[in-house]
């Protein structure tokens, strides 16, 4: 048995996608344990490209079993269409291979409605939320208002819920110029909807238990980046949830002896979307240049990513805040034809030196990076199999990242192929 959390090591669109998929051969469950549709995993998978982002990667290998935990929140709208467009590509999705906890929370119209309402009351400085009704859903889950999949299985007990939620949504509504929002209007689609829902609905703990005790190997998937988290990271231009690895046993049933490791994707260079602080974000010349070869746009927004040169003091603090055991760097291509590659291996903070990311907002926008300087390949690494075949460039530069963040690397992607990574060693073997 090997049961393996994967988490981002920096503000999501690590490429966890693909590696999830990879990982997925080798599992018999896959466990999607916290957030909504507000991330996008991309599969390149020979002429097929998928884009999830809330079923599980998993859902695209033949004889994968994929989970929905507790601890994602769910629109069951958009379920609905993200499981048509996989079958309309010939995936086959059943009760037998996607189950659905049922103690997930429900992201409702009114949940997207008070997101967009927050955000565009802010001029300046928005939060980049998606829109999606992330962030709503999880508050009314927190203040106990929520509801949950299960409540699907009574007509009048749910639709007492659904006027008792949007009766209190009301009264902001209200007192800001909105209009109220009647939930007779949405209350017999939604309904409908999770009559088709019901069919995959199963208890997350249960089934997680039922993988343990049969000693059957168990990946973890998490969405977004370690500081996106709404604990650790760069608060408050975080997501609603917890990202970090030990989110996994809380939102999927699960206790944390029962994981054996944690795998931590990391992209070869630092994007992030939206507002918030960005230490070495490049807006020049070379910041352009990796928006363009690493087609850094958002799959589910499709958003241009703020781009800039790796940051081992940042991803360094991931590898501690997730206890990470292995490192998956992804994109290391993109860095092809670069002449000088730079890493930031720490801060400046009123003019003194500092080796972790700081906690107050002020502190994160002041902060200035020191860089090291590493000379550049030429070529092209694209579809590299082998660390060998790797020119000594570049293999400086994993070599350099290792010793910086203090974590083995044991995976590298070299293409948004699934073929085309060195895999230096597969986790599911013993430790």
């Amino acid at each position: 048995m090997s049961n393996i959390v994967v988490v981002g090591t920096q503000w999501g669109d690590e490429g966890k996608g693909k590696i999830v998929d990879w990982l997925s051969n080798k599992a018999d469950l896959v466990v999607r344990f916290q957030g909504g549709h507000n991330a996008g995993h991309t599969l390149v998978i020979e002429d097929n490209v998928f884009k999830l982002s809330l079923l599980p990667s998993g859902i695209v290998r033949d004889n994968t079993i994929v989970l929905i935990g507790n601890g994602v929140v769910v629109d069951p709208f958009h379920l609905a269409k993200e499981i048509k467009q996989l079958e309309e590509k010939n995936i086959k999705i059943t009760p037998e291979n996607l189950i659905i906890s049922d103690t997930a929370f429900l992201i409702l119209p009114i949940h997207q409605l008070i997101d967009n309402i927050r955000e565009n009351k802010h001029s300046i400085n928005k939060i980049g939320t998606t829109g999606r009704g992330i962030g709503p859903a999880y508050e009314d889950k927190v203040g106990r208002r929520g509801i949950r999949i299960c409540d699907f299985l009574d007509k009048d007990d749910f639709f007492l819920k659904l006027k008792k939620l949007y009766e209190h949504h009301n009264i902001w509504l209200s007192a800001i110029g909105e209009s109220k929002q009647d939930p007779n209007e949405i209350f017999l689609k939604l309904w409908k909807q999770g009559q088709f829902i019901l069919s995959f609905v199963q208890p997350a703990w249960f089934l997680t238990r039922k993988y343990v005790t049969a000693s059957s190997n168990i990946l973890f998937e998490g969405a977004q980046g370690t500081f996106l988290d709404i604990d650790h990271g760069t608060y408050p231009y975080v997501t609603s949830s917890n990202t970090v690895s030990s989110q996994a046993g809380i939102g999927s049933g699960i206790g944390p002896t029962s994981i054996n490791y944690t795998i931590g994707i990391t992209k070869a260079y630092t994007t992030r979307v939206g507002s918030g602080p960005f230490p070495t974000e490049e807006k020049g010349e070379d910041g352009i240049n990796l928006g363009k070869k690493g087609h850094e746009f958002g799959t589910v927004t499709g958003r241009q990513r703020r781009c800039g040169w790796f940051d081992a003091i940042l991803v360094k603090q991931a590898v501690a805040l997730s206890s990470i055991d292995g490192i998956a760097l992804t994109k290391l291509d993109v860095l092809d034809g670069f002449k000088e590659i730079k890493i930031c291996t720490g801060y400046y903070l009123n003019n003194e030196v500092i080796t972790y990311l700081p906690s107050s907002e002020k502190q994160q926008q002041q902060i200035k990076p020191i860089y090291e300087v590493l000379d550049g390949w030429e070529g092209s690494i694209v579809g590299t199999k082998k660390l060998q075949d790797l020119p000594n460039q570049a293999k400086n530069y994993v070599k350099r990242i290792e010793k910086l963040i203090g974590c083995r690397i044991i995976i590298i992607s070299t293409s948004p192929e699934r073929h085309d990574t060195i895999y230096l060693k597969n986790p599911f073997e013993s430790n």
